[in-house]
């Protein structure tokens, strides 16, 4: 976990959870952050983390500086992540999404417990590292962990969003982000994937969910 600026990291930033296993976190009003997880978790997923007691170790996607600790790091790409605004100074409403613009590692999805007409979930549910093009293909011995985006794989202010591209007018989807969002139309394909990737609603809680059934 990290928390946006001038936020609070719950948990030190990172926590483990087995198959099956919940974890209920809670923040303060308007707390915006992002969440993502570093290993799958279900049977036919085969990417590792590994800890020792002192909480160092590694993983081989959504890394932060080999601790399960994150205190204040981002995970390393390729990773799916959930953000998230819970509230702001001008609107009692929260902003949340799955995001692939810093690639996809594992599927994931967020929804609202008793929320409020219009309130959707957010979510990538199906396994992209299967369908990745080779060109973003993210590989550890000889097996794809995590599909990466254009920009990460691509190094290009085009796909990144940046630069005369840093704006929704100049910055358009491309051949990668069509792919990502025919895949996955509930998340973000690229930077400004907004339209039909932001989700609004006004819930107490909220369900997130790493490795979702389909």
């Amino acid at each position: 976990m990290l928390g946006g600026a001038g936020q609070p990291t719950p948990k030190d930033g990172g926590f483990q959870l087995s198959s099956g296993e919940e974890s209920v976190i809670d923040v303060p009003e308007k707390w915006s952050g992002r969440i993502w997880a570093r290993q799958f978790c279900l049977c036919h997923y085969r990417q590792g983390c590994s800890f020792d007691a002192s909480g160092k170790g590694t993983c081989e996607t959504g890394d932060c500086a080999n601790q399960l600790h994150c205190r204040g790091m981002g995970g390393v790409p390729p990773a799916t992540v959930v953000e998230m605004t819970l509230g702001t100074s001008v609107s009692p409403l929260h902003f949340y999404d799955v995001s692939l613009v810093d690639g996809f590692n594992l599927p994931v999805s967020m929804a609202p417990v008793g929320g409020g007409i219009g309130c959707g979930v957010a979510a990538c549910v199906v396994d992209l590292n299967i369908c990745c093009p080779s060109m973003l293909e993210e590989r550890i011995g000889g097996k794809v962990v995590g599909c990466k985006s254009a920009c990460l794989a691509m190094q290009s202010a085009k796909y990144c969003c940046t630069g005369s591209y840093g704006n929704p007018q100049t910055c358009k989807p491309t051949l990668f982000s069509h792919l990502f969002k025919a895949i996955c139309p509930k998340a973000y394909s690229y930077a400004f994937d907004d339209s039909s990737s932001l989700n609004k609603c006004r819930a107490s809680r909220y369900v997130i969910t790493f490795c979702p059934p389909k």
